[in-house]
C-alpha cells in the first residue's frame, strides 16, 4: 500500500472513464457495452495493481507441478491507497445510471468531487451516488455553520480519535506480539490476542470511519453509517448487517441480487451467497488467508440459513424464549466466537499459518496462565491493560446504548443536562491525551483498511 501524486491518475482515468460511460449510457443504444467497457478499463486497473503478482505467483506454483518454465517474476507492484474503495465507488455510479436509479451528472467537476470526496476515499464508507452525488450537487445550499451539526460532527471525530488511539492502537501491541510469533504461545495467550485482534480491527476501520463520517458532516455532508454495533450480532447474517455495511450493501446491491439473489433455488441461493462472500474476501486482500476468511462467513451464513427451520421447530417444541436476556446473550457469544475463529485467518499471513494457531488454542491448554501474571508479558503490562480495560468499559457502553435505546452517541448526549455532555467530552479528549499511543517512541499504526 502507497500514496504516490503520480497514483491520481489512476483515480483520475476512473473518474473520467465512468463520468463518460454515464453519458453515454443514456444517449446511446449499446448501453450494456458501455457499462462492460467501463468495468473492463477500471477492474482491470485494479486487478493489475492488486492482484497481478498474486496470480503471476500462483501460476508459476501451478507450472511447476508439470515441470514447465515459469513465466515473468513477480513485479512487487505497490498498491495505490484507497483503491479499492474508489473504484467501487465509481462502478456503483455506472450500475446506477444503468439502472435508471439516477441522472448522470453532466458536471465532471461535481462528478470528480463524488468520487474524491476525502474524508472518506482511502478507507471508506464506499458512498453511493444516490446520496453522495446528490449533495455534491446541492451544496451551495448548505448552511456554513449549523451549531448542532458541527458538534455531531466533532463528537464522531473525537470518539473516532479515542477508539483508534486509545484502543486499537494500544489492542494491536499485544496481538503484534503474539501473532508474530504465535508458535512460542499457548491456548490462553492465543485466545486473549485473537480476541483483541477483533476489538482492534473494529477500533481500527469503525474509528476512520467515524472520523470520515463526522470531518464529513463538519462540511455539510451525510455520509452513510458503516458499523451498527457489530459484535452484538445474533448470528453471521445479521453480523454482515452491522459490519462495514457500506461494502456488505454494495456487494448485496451490485453482486448477490444480480446472481438472482433470494428469487431461486435454495441451492442457487446458496451459491449465490458463497460467490458473494468468496469475492468479499478477495476484495479484502491478493492472499488465500482473506479468501477463507470470506468462505467461512459464506458457509456460515449458509448453514445459519439452512438450520433456521430446524431451530426454530427445537424451540418451540422445547418452549424456550428467544426474546429473553439469556438467550440473546447466547446467540451474541456464540455469533462473536465465530467471527472471532474466522478473523485468525484474517489476521494470519498464510493459512497454515492460521490452522496452526487455531490447533494450538486447543492443545496447548494454559489455564494458570490466567492468574499467574504471565498475561502482562505479551507487550501490555497491568498498568496498559488496565487503561485498555477502562476504555473497553467506555466502548461498550456507548454501543449498549446504541444497541438498546437504538440511537447514536450524539442522539444520547443531545437529551442530557449541559454539565454531562461537557463531562464526556472532556473526560474523552483528556483520556485521548493522557492515555493515546502517540508521540516518540512510539510507532504508529496505520489504519489496517488503508491495505485494502
Amino acid at each position: 500500500m502507497f500514496w504516490n501524486p503520480k497514483y491520481a491518475l489512476l483515480m483520475a482515468t476512473s473518474t473520467v472513464v465512468t463520468f463518460l460511460s454515464g453519458i453515454l449510457i443514456e444517449k446511446l443504444k449499446y448501453r450494456r457495452t458501455v457499462v462492460a467497457f467501463s468495468f473492463i478499463i477500471n477492474l482491470a486497473i485494479l486487478v493489475f495493481f492488486k492482484y497481478f503478482d498474486f496470480l503471476l505467483q500462483n501460476i508459476n506454483i501451478l507450472l511447476s507441478v508439470f515441470n514447465i518454465k515459469l513465466v515473468e517474476k513477480p513485479l512487487d507492484i505497490i498498491l495505490p491507497v484507497g483503491i479499492s474503495f474508489y473504484t467501487f465507488q465509481a462502478l456503483s455510479y455506472t450500475i446506477d445510471v444503468y439502472r435508471g436509479e439516477i441522472k448522470s451528472e453532466k458536471n465532471i467537476i461535481k462528478y470528480a468531487l463524488f468520487v474524491s470526496f476525502f474524508p472518506q476515499l482511502v478507507a471508506g464508507p464506499i458512498e453511493r451516488s444516490k446520496n453522495l452525488l446528490i449533495q455534491v450537487e446541492n451544496l451551495d445550499k448548505v448552511k456554513r455553520f449549523d451549531y448542532d451539526r458541527m458538534t455531531e460532527g466533532l463528537l464522531l471525530m473525537l470518539f473516532g480519535y479515542f477508539q483508534k488511539m486509545v484502543i486499537a492502537d494500544r489492542a494491536a501491541i499485544l496481538v503484534d506480539t503474539v501473532f508474530n510469533s504465535y508458535y512460542e504461545y499457548n491456548s490462553m495467550a492465543l485466545i486473549l490476542a485473537a480476541v483483541f485482534f477483533s476489538i482492534q480491527i473494529y477500533c481500527d476501520f469503525g474509528s476512520y470511519s467515524l472520523i470520515a463520517i463526522g470531518t464529513a458532516k463538519v462540511m455539510g455532508i451525510n455520509l452513510m453509517e458503516n458499523f451498527n454495533t457489530p459484535y452484538f450480532a445474533r448470528g453471521i447474517k445479521e453480523f454482515w448487517g452491522r459490519w462495514h455495511i457500506s461494502l456488505s450493501t454494495w456487494f448485496r446491491d451490485y453482486l448477490y441480487i444480480p446472481l438472482g439473489g433470494n428469487r431461486c433455488s435454495k441451492l442457487r441461493k446458496s451459491f449465490n451467497i458463497l460467490v458473494t462472500f468468496l469475492v468479499s474476501g478477495l476484495w479484502h486482500g491478493a492472499n488465500f488467508t482473506f479468501i477463507a476468511w470470506g468462505a467461512i462467513h459464506g458457509i456460515c451464513h449458509i448453514i445459519e440459513e439452512q438450520l433456521k427451520p430446524i431451530k426454530e421447530k427445537y424451540l418451540n417444541k422445547f418452549n424456550i424464549r428467544t426474546n429473553v436476556f439469556s438467550f440473546i446473550i447466547l446467540e451474541i457469544i456464540i455469533t462473536f466466537i465465530i467471527v472471532d475463529l474466522a478473523w485468525i485467518f484474517f489476521r494470519a499471513e498464510t493459512i497454515y499459518d492460521a490452522l496452526l494457531y487455531i490447533k494450538r488454542i486447543f492443545t496447548r491448554i494454559d489455564l494458570w496462565t490466567l492468574f499467574d501474571g504471565t498475561l502482562y508479558n505479551l507487550g501490555l503490562n497491568i498498568f496498559e491493560m488496565n487503561i485498555l480495560i477502562i476504555a473497553l468499559f467506555i466502548l461498550i457502553s456507548i454501543d449498549l446504548i446504541k444497541y438498546i435505546r437504538k440511537e447514536s452517541i450524539f442522539e444520547f448526549l443531545s437529551k442530557q443536562n449541559l454539565y454531562f455532555r461537557w463531562f464526556v467530552m472532556l473526560f474523552l479528549i483528556f483520556y485521548i491525551i493522557v492515555y493515546g499511543k502517540y508521540g516518540a517512541g512510539f510507532d504508529p499504526k496505520q489504519f489496517i483498511y488503508f491495505q485494502f
